[in-house]
């Protein structure tokens, strides 16, 4: 039985991070933008399972290893970034499936395009590695198994990044509708593909 009291502290400060601007918050935001939120959905769902694993690996222990091999991040961070910002470019040059072509035309992306993008952008944040080693411990009571708790915790963190990213999903979507006003296809593209590209060298460099 996981300590209810602990739970209660922890669902406010999770929130307070996860809401705060940052990768998965940004890419929510232009995938909103460009695609809508219902599509965004796929990539909310990859992201939602990257974080669940890292929390998994930072209480089991595997972060440690992780964390002492900084050229697996290296790596895994650079395809991600590279990956983010070839997407990005197409979109501000008004190529590739994620460009709109016109105000009422959805782009055509897979559903695996986009759980990966998620995935990849939840799993290769050393930050975010690093932050649940520091934060998930302290709320793991000694006394009571730790199943149900990580199970508990895992739970609240999934739930708390998917309702920030639906938030930013939706002030991308409703940022869409200013710009749709007066023929702005264009400056969609460019918007959302700088936002792409930005995103995808913040993984890369961060």
């Amino acid at each position: 039985m996981p300590d209810l009291a602990l739970l209660a502290l922890f669902i406010p400060t999770f929130f307070f991070v996860s809401i705060t601007p940052g990768l998965c918050m940004t890419l929510a935001m232009t995938l909103g933008m460009s695609i809508g939120v219902r599509r965004a959905l796929w990539m909310m769902l990859g992201e939602v399972f990257g974080v669940a694993l890292v929390a998994i690996a930072a209480v089991v222990g595997a972060a440690t290893i992780m964390l002492n091999y900084p050229h697996l991040f290296t790596i895994l961070k650079w395809i991600g970034g590279l990956y983010l910002t070839y997407i990005g470019i197409n979109m501000w040059l008004a190529k590739g499936k994620m460009a709109l072509v016109t105000q009422t035309q959805v782009p055509e992306v897979s559903n695996n395009a986009l759980i990966s993008q998620g995935f990849i952008t939840a799993i290769a944040n050393p930050k975010s590695w690093a932050f649940m080693v520091s934060l998930l411990p302290p709320f793991i009571h000694e006394g009571f198994p730790v199943t149900p708790q990580l199970i508990a915790l895992v739970s609240i963190i999934m739930m708390t990044e998917f309702i920030s990213m639906m938030a930013y999903a939706s002030g991308g979507k409703s940022l869409k509708l200013f710009l749709s006003r007066g023929d702005n296809v264009k400056w969609m593209n460019r918007i959302a593909g700088t936002l792409m590209i930005a995103v995808g060298i913040w993984l890369a460099l961060d």
